[in-house]
């Protein structure tokens, strides 16, 4: 059964000349909107105090259990105008089963997926005004995340955990234009390994890849890809994306789960591989095929996919001692059709098959 999220209206919203100025240029991550969904767990009660309510920050005690053993999950996702001014969710179900699994990971209670759903929904309702209507690729960038709240230290699964959803108007993630990025073969880091967190969006991940993103910074990359942790040499992901390449005989070739994220995007890739005439493959790959098939020409694209910037097409690598180039340095076509069909599917300019888009208002 639905729990409602009840509506509390902030009595001091942003002004309206301030918002305007804000989505004329919101870049990522940089403001937040009126309001945020909340929700309790304990033992006793289970999930409670469901609600919509005004942005504020949390009273934390310095014994929290977040803050000593790193308890904690996270999704992103967007919300869409379409031309008409209606607003859409992209694929929210599938965010929704994959911050269950999250959730369970990380030894943090289950969220029922209905809840995630109407207090995302909600939430957009809520702050309607903050959902930019598109000139380029702008959108409404959605936060739910889950955090063990108990104050205590000991290292057992919190018995008080806290829901929250916040959201962030997004400007378009490629401002100059789709370029393609370089990215940086690490030997030093290695990202997951076999029955870790790989598979889970938590922040413990993404704070151990703070230093291999310094790495690449340091070698002129902009972003990191990481190769498995048992010495195998094969791709796993890049700092922040799912890796995809593409061959000259029309396979969409991407690493198998196991310990790696299980993207939304990387998944909607491969649903649509087809349609531009690719077969998709899920295997494992080295750093040998890539490393050749660069060379010889047998591999002619390769790209990243995740929610904040769709596609990324990777169009170099660095490693110790050694770079190459993919293709012509330059995006490829298959990448850029792909991304720009994923955006219209998302504005609403092309048909949606799979049924992916969920109307909010």
């Amino acid at each position: 059964m639905t729990t409602d999220f009840p509506l509390s209206r902030t009595t001091h919203p942003t002004p309206g000349a301030e918002r305007a100025a804000i989505l004329a240029d919101p870049g990522f991550g940089r403001y937040f909107t009126d309001h945020m969904a909340t929700a309790t767990w304990t033992p006793a009660s289970g999930w409670h105090d469901h609600k919509i309510g005004p942005l504020e920050p949390f009273s934390m005690h310095p014994s929290t259990a977040v803050l000593h053993y790193a308890q904690e999950i996270f999704e992103g996702m967007k919300a869409y105008r379409h031309a008409d001014g209606s607003v859409w969710l992209f694929r929210p179900d599938a965010n929704a089963r994959r911050f269950a699994r999250s959730a369970a990971r990380l030894a943090l209670p289950q969220l029922p997926e209905e809840d995630f759903l109407t207090s995302v929904a909600e939430l957009v309702r809520a702050d309607e005004v903050w959902v930019p209507t598109p000139t380029d690729e702008e959108s409404l960038y959605l936060r739910p995340f889950m955090f063990a709240s108990e104050a205590f230290l000991g290292v057992r699964p919190a018995a008080r955990a806290t829901y929250c959803v916040i959201a962030s108007p997004a400007g378009p993630y490629f401002p100059s234009g789709v370029t393609g990025v370089t990215l940086w073969i690490s030997s030093e880091y290695t990202r997951a390994a076999k029955g870790g967190t790989g598979t889970a969006k938590c922040g413990g991940n993404y704070a151990a890849s703070l230093a291999a993103q310094i790495e690449a910074q340091e070698h002129g990359c902009d972003q990191v890809m990481y190769l498995d942790s048992a010495g195998e040499n094969t791709l796993e992901e890049s700092g922040t994306m799912n890796v995809c390449l593409i061959t000259a005989d029309g396979r969409l070739v991407t690493p198998a789960l196991g310990t790696i994220l299980e993207g939304v995007t990387r998944d909607t890739v491969l649903s649509l591989a087809a349609d531009f005439g690719l077969t998709p493959e899920e295997r494992s790959i080295s750093l040998g095929e890539l490393r050749s098939g660069a060379a010889d020409g047998s591999i002619t694209e390769v790209f990243a996919a995740g929610t904040a910037a769709v596609i990324t097409p990777m169009v170099g690598f660095k490693g110790e001692g050694y770079a190459f180039t993919v293709g012509d340095g330059t995006p490829g076509k298959h990448t850029m059709a792909l991304r720009d069909h994923v955006l219209d599917i998302q504005y609403g300019r092309a048909e949606d098959k799979h049924g992916w888009m969920r109307r909010v208002l």
